[in-house]
């Protein structure tokens, strides 16, 4: 297979998965049979475009041929009567919708694989399998289990949706508000996958899973009733992944690693999506003084990303307004990672050892997390204690699994090299320089 064969099979599957397997389950309403047949098609296309080239809509082309695959395959199944009629009914409408017609085919699969009769964390893998195209090898890496724990736990939601008759559509306008927490959580951990993705050896980065968490979440948005609590919500985590996207183009270096915050090319950022994101902050916060209810965890993230986002140089950053954003978070969400972000913010407005000082109380809770070890590396290389430093970034580097996050680390590890002499002037070494850490609670 060429490469440019392989390419367009990689892009198509990016592209196309979720489309292929929601119109699929739509339409046979049966979740496995929709992702095997979607997964057959893909396997057909790399036997026959490297022969026959690749076709001139590629996405069309998955779809007919996971469709027809589907009604083959209810053929040969005599045993499954009532669909196996069905099926003839659908193949004598005519071939599959290929574009714009099965768009909201997505949206139902999101509210099918997010339905309250299934736990949480069943809610996030499938959701991540079979609209973001995660194998369960990355879903398991992503939830520190084994992949077969990761399969048959699959396994047991896609059942758990037949069992109790789960519809694949959207739930009545009523019923929307009751729906909403769930749904907006798995499209944040579906951004977030996108956004540093775990365990992926080729795309750090993916960025059609982020796209698809923001289509997503726009469209959760305009269902929710205006003025709704709900809809507030969906507003700030819209808002929170608008300002994130825009600084994707800048977020990698050249040679595949991370780049912080501070060292950004910020004329790299996208303006379109920064100023759409700060009017729907501003939005948020204007509601807020008018006695619309107070900032709730997305709004309050959100807008600590706008205060990045407002900076035009990283020293004109306002880190006062940053620290207290984090304190109203802290009273909202008692997660760890949210004072280690703070701490970091300590560390910019008054000093690398008061942030040392809030991080060394996380050292029971985060000791298995890379970004506690990440911002204490940071913040000891800080104040010349280099060798404690190289100890945390070797800890960082062993529990991250991000590529352009750990190539991130070694390159900053490398630079606290023992034989480096002190400037005898000020008995500090070139590599133990003010750096600023970074964390996973803080934008990069």
């Amino acid at each position: 297979m060429t490469s440019d064969v392989a390419a367009a099979i990689s892009r198509v599957h990016r592209e196309e998965w979720a489309r292929v397997v929601a119109g699929l389950a739509r339409r046979f309403g049966d979740l496995d049979l929709a992702e095997e047949m979607s997964a057959e098609a893909f396997a057909t296309a790399v036997e026959r475009w490297p022969a026959d080239g690749v076709p001139p809509n590629p996405g069309a082309w998955i779809t007919t041929t996971a469709y027809r695959k589907a009604i083959d395959r209810l053929r040969r199944e005599a045993r499954r009567g009532e669909l196996h009629q069905e099926a003839f009914m659908l193949a004598d409408a005519g071939a599959p919708d290929e574009t714009g017609a099965i768009e909201d085919d997505r949206l139902r699969l999101v509210f099918t694989c997010c339905h309250p009769a299934l736990p949480m964390d069943a809610r996030v893998a499938l959701t991540l399998r079979v609209v973001g195209g995660l194998t369960v090898a990355e879903i398991a890496h992503a939830f520190l289990v084994q992949e077969t724990t990761m399969g048959q736990r699959l396994s047991r939601a896609k059942a758990r949706i037949r069992s109790a008759g789960i519809p694949f559509a959207l739930p009545q306008q009523e019923d929307l508000p009751d729906r909403a927490d769930g749904v907006l959580a798995v499209l944040y951990l579906i951004f977030n996958e996108g956004y540093l993705a775990s365990g992926s050896a080729s795309d750090p980065l993916r960025p059609d899973l982020t796209g698809e968490a923001i289509r997503l979440t726009r469209l959760v948005r305009d269902l929710l009733p205006a003025g709704s609590r709900e809809r507030a919500e969906a507003t700030g985590l819209l808002a929170l992944m608008l300002l994130t996207e825009a600084r994707a183009g800048a977020r990698v270096s050249s040679d595949g690693a991370l780049v912080r915050l501070d060292e950004q090319d910020r004329a790299a950022w996208d303006r379109a999506l920064i100023d759409e994101g700060l009017s729907l902050v501003r939005s948020s916060v204007e509601a807020v003084d008018r006695g619309e209810g107070a900032l709730d965890r997305y709004q309050i993230l959100s807008a600590i990303n706008a205060v990045h986002a407002s900076a035009a140089r990283p020293r004109d950053t306002d880190w006062a307004r940053i620290i207290a954003l984090y304190s109203d978070l802290e009273r909202l969400d008692g997660n760890p990672l949210v004072t280690l972000a703070k701490a970091i913010a300590v560390s910019e407005l008054e000093s690398a050892e008061a942030g040392l000082a809030i991080v060394a109380t996380l050292a029971d809770r985060l000791d298995g997390h890379h970004a506690f070890h990440t911002s204490r590396a940071e913040l000891l290389s800080r104040i010349g204690r280099s060798d404690e430093a190289r100890t945390a970034y070797d800890r960082a580097i062993e529990l991250a699994g991000n590529t352009a996050e750990i190539a991130h680390l070694v390159l900053r590890r490398g630079r606290l090299a023992a034989s480096v002499p002190s400037d005898p002037a000020t008995g500090v070494k070139p590599s133990d320089r003010p750096t600023r850490p970074i964390t996973q609670g803080e934008p990069s």
